[in-house]
């Protein structure tokens, strides 16, 4: 059974998704909710959830970098995670991070990668005139938002999309591809889901 620690900076939606996709017959279960933020409030979703539950609070380590990502190794490492899913997690992690879960990190992006990295996404794609958006999950690499896709979910822009509804209408896809996509990754498979 893989061990799943996720990282979370918010409200934890796509947190809470894939706690409840991992049961019966999942290869896979949460054994962290880690977050960079005291209070957010996906802690007390995983809590009621019951799962463990960790903060490491950037600010107490101002601009050090370095030592922020020590202790949220420390976290994470006593947790033993086989799998580290970045939920909402609001943090550039640094290469040298990453390279210590290379191959077992995952996140998920509001765009259609390799369209729109970073921040924005929804305003972005709307300005540019596109006619869909949706969402990417993809393993994390040292390159922002540019590691292998490993799924992505598609919706419509409509004339009148404003970013608040298109991100409302790109939410759901998202709880939906994100545990699709961990399951695939958790029983050793990097092929591509595609939804719808």
């Amino acid at each position: 059974m893989k061990r799943v620690a996720i990282l979370i900076s918010g409200g934890g939606s796509n947190m809470v998704s894939l706690a409840q996709s991992m049961t019966s017959g999942h290869p896979a279960r949460p054994c962290l909710v880690l977050s960079n933020v005291p209070g957010a409030g996906g802690l007390a979703k995983a809590a009621d959830l019951g799962i463990k539950t960790a903060v490491v609070d950037h600010k107490l380590y101002g601009a050090d970098r370095a030592a922020f990502e020590s202790a949220l190794t420390a976290a994470l490492e006593a947790a033993e995670p086989d799998i580290i899913a970045l939920a909402g997690f609001m943090r550039i992690l640094t290469p040298g991070f990453i390279s210590r879960w290379q191959g077992r990190m995952l996140n998920i992006h509001p765009s259609l990668l390799p369209k729109y990295k970073g921040l924005n996404t929804h305003a972005r794609a709307i300005e540019a005139g596109d006619t869909e958006a949706g969402c990417s999950v993809h393993e994390v690499t040292a390159e922002l938002d540019g590691g292998p896709i490993l799924g992505q979910a598609r919706v419509a822009i409509a004339q009148n999309d404003s970013a608040d509804s298109l991100a409302a209408r790109i939410l759901p896809l998202e709880h939906t591809l994100y545990p699709a996509v961990l399951k695939r990754f958790a029983e050793g498979s990097k092929d591509t889901v595609l939804l719808p």
